[in-house]
């Protein structure tokens, strides 16, 4: 399968740049020391349809295809992994909605969600699970036309700062994967709390929190799709998931290496750039190789998300071990080109490293890619 971009992608791909290098780029740094949430500017990225680009344009979003929004988490990342996860996680859970959601849902959040108004969760990781999405504790039970949901959950992206949740739980706790429901929990839910994380190695700018759901009571129309078909519907958006990941570490390493290419050429020793000396020459030409090869491989899986093609959850799977594994080695050696001014903060070389690092943990470490993709060699 080969990939094409239009001149549609081009233009989408100008104009993301334009906006993160005149707003991003210059407030990285102090996003990054301060792990401030950067609220205003998931507003703004919102008026360009940056946010949750994926939303139909019946509810106010963009509408765009899996390459284009690809392009555009690329695009966030590499001017700042950070700020390129706040803005582009903000929509966590819509695909969930447009999928299986009741009109009413889509109605009352999708819009908000496009317009930068309102922030999306989905809430899947348990303290004793996240790999295994089968093992989830968190329990719901029926008690007339409500549903009265129990259990911690971690790791959820948009914890603290979410408007509502797409929560996955148990209701029927003997059956495995096949006893899990999705709902939909408005956040300010009675029962509902968050508490941030804020510790993390690396995009300190998005949000990260720990949730507790304490006799949290919604309506039994808030089952988004069936009762206990939320796993199989969870199934639906892995390759999806996967693939934007890649985008994410396609952005990431490209940021790198266009930071120590920079400063190679800036860089004086022995009385001309390191850029001309032939060991940075080479590392630089291995970068760009692994660079170009990791985004081939995530457009390749997003044009195959996007024709929902049988090879998806392999490419995808492929494209997230590859991209996220080469970003780590790419910023490894960006921090090398820069040598000593590559280990402290005055440069962006060692926050690209730092945040490079979760694309081979989230949406399935790289040692699950790899089970995934043996499943399924042909």
């Amino acid at each position: 399968m080969a990939f094409q971009l239009s001149g549609e992608h081009e233009a989408i791909r100008t104009a993301v740049r334009e906006f993160a290098e005149e707003e991003i780029v210059p407030v990285a740094r102090e996003h990054d020391e301060s792990g401030e949430y950067p609220e205003e500017l998931r507003q703004e990225a919102a008026e360009y349809d940056f946010v949750a680009p994926n939303i139909p344009e019946e509810y106010g979003g963009a509408g765009m295809d899996a390459l284009a929004g690809s392009i555009v988490t690329e695009e966030l990342w590499r001017a700042d992994p950070g700020i390129g996860s706040a803005v582009g996680s903000a929509g966590f859970g819509s695909d969930m909605l447009i999928e299986y959601g009741s009109e009413w849902m889509k109605e009352e959040w999708l819009p908000g969600i496009a317009a930068g108004e309102a922030v999306s969760a989905s809430a899947i990781s348990e303290p004793a699970h996240g790999s295994n999405v089968a093992g989830i504790e968190t329990r719901a039970e029926q008690d007339g036309d409500e549903w009265v949901i129990d259990g911690n959950k971690t790791w959820i992206t948009n914890g603290s700062v979410a408007d509502v949740a797409i929560v996955m739980t148990k209701t029927d706790p003997g059956a495995g994967h096949q006893g899990i429901t999705a709902f939909l929990v408005p956040t300010d839910s009675e029962g509902f709390s968050a508490e941030k994380i804020d510790n993390k190695l690396g995009i300190r700018a998005s949000d990260l929190a720990e949730l507790r759901l304490d006799d949290v009571r919604v309506p039994e129309e808030n089952v988004v799709g069936e009762v206990n078909e939320g796993f199989y519907q969870l199934m639906e958006f892995f390759a999806s998931g996967r693939t934007s990941v890649a985008a994410q570490a396609v952005g990431a390493a490209q940021g790198a290496l266009d930071a120590a290419r920079e400063y190679a050429t800036e860089r004086e020793q022995f009385d001309q750039p390191i850029s001309e000396f032939q060991a940075i020459r080479h590392k630089l030409a291995e970068m760009a190789t692994n660079v170009d090869a990791a985004r081939s491989l995530a457009y390749r899986a997003a044009s195959a998300v996007e024709s929902d093609a049988d090879d998806a959850v392999r490419l995808a799977s492929m494209a997230k071990l590859f991209a996220s594994e080469h970003a780590v080695d790419v910023a490894d050696e960006a921090i090398q080109v820069f040598g000593g001014a590559g280990y402290v903060t005055d440069h962006p070389a060692e926050r690209y490293y730092r945040d490079a690092r979760i694309t081979k943990i989230y949406e399935g470490t790289s040692e699950i890619q790899k089970n995934i993709i043996a499943d399924r060699l042909v």
